[in-house]
């Protein structure tokens, strides 16, 4: 069981399982949206900064590539980590209290790569709820049973490029689950948005037998409840599926955890 006060209120429009839902647009966008408001003068810096970071990476879908890797970095360094849940919150909003959400900061990234003209998309996918208990010891009634989570795509321009899945921004994912470091594991201070850097995020069992024996699992598809499709914008996609809590349950939960430092423990 769990609470009813925190249970999931999503409106889900798909078969349970993993197969991608065919409706919702998959072309995405540049333009900014309430969620990814890059046009703000805060992002707007923020993306000037990547941009003079990246000044000397080279033209086409090599330099797209280190600009996002080097805004990926940016963000973890000077956005805190927090549990907040709201998801809607513009990403302006999340530079001025310099905290946010893995959702929240994988928001800034899609804005920063708007802002420089990649354009990007999200999968949408309902993760099981258990995958978070780890983090929570001592309080897994309290964690809904489903979890939305948007995760962001960006379109690389160019010949062979494409759409490339935030899990491979720095890497293949074989490759990644490969080098030994073992998986996600969802305890301590890391969260997916830094373990994106680290390892592999198999939502799909790519890596199925990549990571090393004995180490944290890189495949998560076990997790994956249900496939949702792809969206032009976390924008649409939230506006069609709702938010892992109703508005009620935010109302009450964002002013502790939207505090709560993602792997500080409970006193």
């Amino acid at each position: 069981m769990t609470s009813s006060l925190l249970r999931p209120c999503l409106r889900l429009r798909t078969h349970s399982g993993t197969a991608p839902a065919a409706a919702g647009p998959t072309v995405g966008g540049t333009v900014p949206t309430p969620v990814l408001d890059w046009q703000h003068p805060r992002v707007a810096a923020l993306a000037d900064a990547v941009a003079a970071d990246a000044a000397a990476a080279p033209g086409g879908p090599a330099g797209q590539l280190a600009f996002l890797r080097l805004a990926h970095r940016r963000i973890a360094r000077t956005v805190r980590p927090v549990y907040s849940v709201r998801d809607e919150r513009p990403v302006s909003q999340v530079l001025r209290l310099g905290r946010g959400s893995c959702s929240q900061r994988l928001a800034l990234l899609e804005a920063v790569a708007r802002a420089s003209g990649t354009a990007t998309r999200v999968r949408g996918l309902v993760v099981d709820g258990a995958f978070w208990h780890a983090r929570f010891p001592g309080m897994r009634l309290l964690v809904p049973e489903r979890v939305l989570l948007a995760w962001p795509e960006f379109r690389l321009d160019g010949p062979g490029a494409g759409w490339l899945g935030v899990s491979e921004l720095f890497g293949g994912l074989e490759e990644a689950a490969a080098v030994g470091r073992g998986g996600f594991t969802n305890t301590g201070p890391e969260t997916l948005f830094e373990a994106l850097s680290r390892t592999a995020i198999d939502w799909d069992g790519a890596t199925a037998a990549a990571c090393p024996a004995g180490a944290a699992a890189c495949d998560l598809s076990a997790h994956v409840l249900a496939d949702l499709g792809r969206f032009a914008s976390r924008d649409e996609f939230f506006a069609r599926h709702g938010q892992t809590l109703c508005p009620t349950a935010r109302l009450v939960a964002e002013p502790v955890l939207g505090r709560w430092s993602a792997g500080a423990r409970p006193h």
